[in-house]
């Protein structure tokens, strides 16, 4: 595996690392926000063991990695680059199906919702997400998981980049939560999970 770009992200604590193969399935992301989570997945281990990592998250050819305020900004993007050219593909196994911080997505359409809430305007919701949101958060180096929907609230967690970011909680936010009033219904209320 090759690292073909390093890219600051808008979060000034994540960089975005681009690699030449797949780290997930295509239209699947894992976000861990601590090491546990990552027991069984030994690309991931390897990289919590890199003083300054913070958090990370996997999508299609890319991980974004959110680090300490403190941390070594180039020691910690030469031990993830070396890291990463030193995978070997299929280290990385799925998350035990009872694991829930991951967006977990199978065949099974159903799986992809959300609990709780009308699943009729979930599947709107998450399909304009999936057209509109998540490629520009994705191009950032983050995703949205949709945790749920609460009468005409619906509860979002950022992921990878944007789970830190500044402009993820005020901009960002009030963006998906007027897009959403336009296209699916002018009474839902956006808030962070």
């Amino acid at each position: 595996m090759k690292v073909t770009s390093i890219q600051p992200t808008p979060n000034p604590n994540a960089f975005k690392f681009l690699v030449d193969r797949p780290l997930a399935k295509p239209g699947q992301s894992l976000a861990y926000s601590k090491p546990e989570q990552a027991r069984s997945d030994v690309l991931a281990q390897g990289m919590f063991a890199i003083p300054g990592i913070e958090t990370l998250f996997f999508c299609d050819n890319f991980v974004t990695a959110s680090m300490t305020p403190q941390a070594d900004w180039r020691a910690v993007a030469e031990q993830v680059t070396r890291l990463l050219e030193s995978h070997v593909p299929g280290d990385v196994q799925p998350p035990p199906p009872d694991h829930g911080d991951h967006d977990e997505h199978d065949d099974n359409p159903l799986a992809k919702l959300p609990k709780g809430g009308d699943p009729v305007m979930l599947a709107k919701i998450n399909a304009l997400l999936d057209d509109r949101v998540r490629p520009a958060l994705a191009g950032d180096g983050g995703g949205l998981q949709v945790m749920g929907l609460d009468g005409k609230t619906l509860f979002i967690r950022y992921q990878g980049a944007c789970g830190s970011c500044p402009s993820s909680t005020s901009g960002t936010l009030m963006a998906i939560q007027n897009l959403l009033q336009a296209e699916v219904d002018e009474e839902l209320v956006v808030t962070m999970s």
